[in-house]
């Protein structure tokens, strides 16, 4: 992709990764009204209304509505701001009268805002509380690894963080306990990975990732979106999902794919339907789409990141989806 043009400048609080991108896959067409289902710190709702869009964005993180309500004053009614979940957008939308829109895009994960703000506890680059919740309500992390059980632990780390010593992790944890700070955690997991100080890539990056996502349901959420942008989506629509994690961007890839067609014959975890098969509510996705090298350079959270695109057909849409453990697998 080419530099940005002049009229989608820069956010200095949140460079988006793929902006470009995504703004190329909706094909925004001014006066069309889009969601930006993950706001964050603004950076796609900002590109969305340069390139001429109405937007509803909407964020279950109340620090990032608060701070939105600036930019919602200052583009003087072109965007809406909504304090809830994007697994929820499709009611969200109905309670204020909206019932089909021209484009939905997600970031999946956690913003930058999140992430560089030690209070939130997020990240082990700096120490702070070990909390983790994007809603700030619930279960923080802490509360969970004190409670759970080694086998609980271990599990959540081996699936959703892809690590491969995750009992040996898990064990070290409990052993720990009782832990409050994100520097004690990540302390724990070096310590039982034999991490040598100075080793280029912190092993305790896949352990605070699959916490995360478990504190936060975020896989659950991801799928219930994507069934929600499949109702509210227009004949036409485009979908954008950047994601950053391995397994949700193969949620995203065999919803897609399944939702397209392309597993019109079934598959071990869901056999072929009986009767007619379901019309397809979208064309076949777009090829995925990677940062390039200048980018990854400028914003090193933008190395694992994929955007999956795909436009809504006519059909209606499907009235059952497939289950977390299915999107996974199949």
């Amino acid at each position: 992709m080419t530099d940005l043009s002049p009229d989608l400048p820069r956010d200095p609080r949140h460079d988006p990764v793929l902006r470009e991108e995504v703004i190329a896959a909706l094909a925004i067409a001014p006066g069309e009204r889009h969601v930006d289902a993950t706001f964050g710190a603004g950076g796609y709702t900002r590109a969305m209304l340069a390139a001429g869009a109405e937007v509803i964005a909407c964020d279950r993180d109340p620090d990032a509505i608060a701070e939105g309500q600036a930019l919602v004053a200052e583009v003087d009614g072109k965007l809406m701001l909504i304090h809830g979940r994007f697994g929820e957008i499709d009611r969200l939308l109905a309670e204020r009268g909206i019932d089909a829109v021209d484009g939905i895009t997600f970031d999946i994960g956690v913003s930058s805002m999140q992430l560089d703000r030690d209070v939130r506890g997020f990240s082990f680059q700096k120490d702070g509380p070990l909390d983790m919740r994007m809603a700030q309500e619930g279960e923080t992390a802490a509360e969970w690894l004190n409670r759970a059980d080694e086998a609980e632990i271990a599990d959540v780390l081996y699936h959703y963080g892809d690590e491969r010593q995750s009992r040996r992790v898990a064990r070290a944890i409990v052993a720990a306990r009782p832990l409050s700070r994100t520097g004690e955690l990540a302390t724990v997991i070096r310590k039982a990975l034999r991490h040598p100080p100075g080793a280029p890539k912190d092993p305790a990056t896949k352990s605070f990732q699959a916490i995360r996502i478990h504190i936060n349901g975020e896989l659950d959420e991801l799928m219930e979106g994507l069934a929600a942008a499949e109702r509210v989506l227009r004949p036409g629509g485009r979908l954008a999902v950047v994601s950053f994690h391995s397994t949700e961007d193969r949620i995203v890839k065999n919803f897609l794919r399944e939702r397209s067609g392309g597993d019109a014959a079934g598959s071990r975890h869901r056999p072929a339907p009986i009767g007619a098969a379901r019309a397809a509510t979208f064309q076949p996705p777009a090829r995925k789409v990677r940062p390039g090298k200048a980018e990854e350079a400028r914003n090193p959270r933008a190395r694992s990141a994929t955007l999956r695109s795909a436009v809504r057909t006519a059909a209606p849409a499907w009235p059952t989806q497939l289950t977390t453990k299915e999107a996974i697998s199949c």
